[in-house]
């Protein structure tokens, strides 16, 4: 019976692993990466979990729970076919304060010709590209977790290194049923 439980380990193991693409492109593959553990939502703390836990776009909900606009900060990017991968910082418009650290694979094959241009633009970010554009998309959570800082998300987040913050794995599929994004959402402790 232990073979089958660690079976089943190794298989959620790879799952989680496959939530978190996007972010392991961010930080090369085969390199070390911050410490992700997956946790239920009733871990999280309630700001934290209020802002994660629910299945709509993260732009327009951390635009409307801080007040103001927000604008894309690219970090890192590249492109294999049709495929756009992207690691951004999330800031408000009002006073450049980081609201969250996102990494995104994006199939821009599924983007009408002017939320393609927006997006390899690099200067908004996805969510609030998607709304005013209008594509029909739907928000689908995959998982929660719990990430220890690391120092270059430490600077991206002005936050402080071997700090505890909380995120969500997503995907967000196209109206076709095809999946539109993977996104992987950390957000820094002072989201308010």
């Amino acid at each position: 019976m232990p073979a089958t439980l660690d079976a089943a380990r190794s298989h959620e193991s790879a799952l989680h692993l496959d939530h978190l693409a996007p972010l392991i492109f961010f930080y090369g593959l085969g390199n070390a990466r911050p410490q992700v553990t997956f946790i239920q939502p009733e871990e999280m703390p309630a700001e934290e979990r209020h802002l994660l836990v629910h299945d709509t776009d993260m732009t327009p909900r951390l635009r409307d729970h801080n007040g103001s606009g927000i604008f894309l900060d690219v970090h890192g990017k590249g492109k294999i076919g049709e495929y756009y991968v992207r690691a951004s910082v999330l800031k408000l418009l009002r006073d450049a304060k980081a609201v969250e650290f996102g990494a995104i694979g994006i199939h821009l094959d599924l983007l009408p010709e002017e939320a393609r241009r927006l997006v390899i633009e690099g200067k908004r970010p996805f969510g609030g590209i998607l709304e005013e554009q209008n594509v029909p998309h739907s928000s689908h959570p995959r998982g929660y977790f719990r990430i220890t800082i690391d120092h270059r998300l430490a600077e991206l987040l002005n936050t402080t290194e071997g700090e505890t913050l909380y995120g969500r794995c997503n995907e967000l599929r196209h109206a076709s049923g095809k999946t539109l994004a993977d996104v992987v959402e950390v957000l820094p402790r002072s989201v308010a």
